[in-house]
């Protein structure tokens, strides 16, 4: 009986852009170190895999803010000026560690990374990194799933249907802008789950969704196979919709603490430090000179980093043998768990989905990357068959009927990260905001001109509040200060809009200024958030 493995990886970005890329540098950080240390790295794996006829499987998200930064121009051109500095910084540092043969091999090692960057980005992917991604996807090896257009916490919203709906056909419409199909799976952000969003994503044609643990097992009726099997949710039988099924899939609740967690693979003392970065060793005035910052700006990462978690002379070839035993310890704790499922399960091969955040791989884990290309070669050693979501769906009418329980993969099961004493004060704006944007879809259904382009606007500023992502950098301390700020711009450029609205009077400039500015969902239609008749 087959036992089959669904890795999920899932990829997802605040909207931060700015035309200043000395005042912002550290934000944009964010996005070029996911380019530089995951994205890049990842379709160089898929490459591979190509050239030597590796018929890989994998579950991706790309959330819309990140494919509509990845697209930008701006971003482009940001990112290659970023490389160009460190590649400058290198060479500096190679030639400074002349007579430290060690510490010289590894600045070396880093120096060939960013230059290779530098050509896979602008030569062999010409700046479109989605491209590839959709190459992938159309050759079956990857299954990309929507998500919501700005990372919504769709809890928060569970009792505003517009909102929920306007959420997931931003997400939907994006993910055919820039990948050009409908996909069969929709990614909860956070996989929260609360009751009603089932209807709405069945009402867009999407097949199945990702659950938390506590959402499948706490149902009013207990899964029989667990969570190796995926189940059926129905929907209310009143609906039009009544013969319809959304299909739930069950993450494995081990995998995030098997790669990431105290004891996880990525604590490996042989690993890379990720925290003990050269840029902050190194005196101010050497970086200015190698014009890798300038006078009087705050330090940031270079991503030459020479020690490992011991605080020792990082070895490479250390760190890629140790992932491979840690693939194959990865792969050995899975097949144990998938051939004891498919011994009380009749009928079905078990099935096991890993969701993994794809800042693990390569961010926070420098040799994420590795590590998964082990597992993915090493899988059929342990008789662990590579799949996507869609094969098991099949017909939903076959599957068990639950109903599921709410539930969220973020804190302890219950997102309070995303609305505690930190972060608790940004709901009341979101939540007032929504009802003013129904009220304003409801009342200007007709409009031409400059009134749609504000509430075009006004509808954006709404989805970029409402992203999950500032909430979450404000709990975990990630510039807490600049993520507050973002949302308060957003908050205060939609009242901007509201009150134009009301008084009838508009300054063209600001909004043409702003519409420059957030180039996020351009092809924005306001109407999204109205009542569905």
């Amino acid at each position: 009986m087959a036992k089959n493995l669904v890795l999920t990886i899932v990829a997802h970005q605040g909207y931060i852009r700015h035309e200043d890329e000395k005042e912002y540098s550290l934000q944009n950080d964010i996005l070029f170190s996911a380019i530089c240390q995951t994205y890049l790295p990842m379709l160089d794996m898929f490459h591979r895999f190509e050239n030597e006829g590796i018929d890989f499987k994998l579950a991706l998200v790309l959330s819309p803010s990140l494919c509509s930064l990845l697209s930008d121009d701006l971003i482009k051109a940001q990112f290659v000026s970023w490389l160009e500095k460190r590649i400058a910084l290198g060479e500096k540092e190679v030639e400074r560690l002349k007579g430290e043969p060690a510490l010289l091999e590894n600045a070396k090692s880093c120096l060939a990374k960013a230059k290779k960057d530098l050509v896979d980005f602008t030569q062999a992917y010409s700046q479109n990194l989605l491209k590839e991604f959709a190459y992938f996807s159309k050759k079956g090896n990857l299954e990309l799933l929507a998500t919501c257009g700005t990372y919504a916490f769709l809890p928060h919203y569970g009792d505003m249907t517009e909102i929920l709906n306007a959420q997931v056909e931003v997400g939907l419409y994006s993910h055919r802008h820039f990948f050009g199909n409908n996909p069969d799976g929709f990614y909860l952000p956070f996989m929260g789950y609360t009751p009603g969003v089932e209807k709405v994503l069945r009402s867009y044609g999407f097949r199945y969704t990702i659950v938390d643990i506590r959402s499948m097992l706490f149902s009013e009726t207990l899964p029989k196979d667990g969570i190796f099997s995926p189940v059926r949710c129905d929907i209310d039988t009143n609906t039009s919709l009544s013969q319809a099924s959304l299909v739930l899939f069950c993450q494995d609740s081990d995998t995030p603490d098997d790669i990431i967690g105290e004891n996880g693979f990525s604590s490996n003392p042989v690993y890379k430090n990720q925290e003990k970065d050269v840029a902050y060793d190194l005196p101010a005035q050497s970086l200015v000179e190698a014009q890798f910052i300038e006078d009087g700006m705050p330090r940031i990462p270079s991503y030459f980093r020479y020690w490992n978690e011991d605080d020792e002379i990082y070895n490479e070839k250390e760190a890629a043998s140790q992932a491979v035993l840690d693939a194959e310890a990865f792969l050995k704790a899975k097949s144990e768990k998938l051939t004891e499922a498919a011994s009380c399960m009749e009928g079905r091969g078990p099935s096991l989905v890993c969701v993994i955040d794809a800042k693990v791989l390569g961010q926070e884990w420098a040799e994420g990357v590795a590590w998964l290309e082990n597992v993915i070669r090493k899988s059929a050693d342990f008789d662990i068959n590579l799949s996507s979501p869609s094969p098991s769906v099949g017909n939903p009418f076959g599957l068990q009927k639950i109903v599921p329980y709410s539930g969220v993969a973020q804190g302890n099961s219950y997102g309070e990260d995303l609305l505690d004493n930190s972060n608790g004060w940004m709901i009341r704006y979101t939540r007032k905001m929504c009802e003013r944007m129904v009220d304003l879809s409801d009342r200007f259904p007709n409009e031409t001109g400059l009134k749609v382009r504000l509430l075009n606007l006004g509808a954006r500023e709404l989805m970029i509040a409402q992203s999950g992502e500032w909430a979450k950098m404000i709990h975990d301390g990630i510039f807490p200060e600049y993520a507050a700020a973002r949302f308060k711009q957003a908050i205060k450029s939609f009242m901007i809009v509201f009150d134009a609205l009301g008084s009838n009077t508009v300054s063209t400039e600001w909004l043409t200024k702003l519409e420059k500015e957030h180039l996020i969902f351009p092809w924005m239609n306001f109407r999204i958030f109205s009542p569905k008749k």
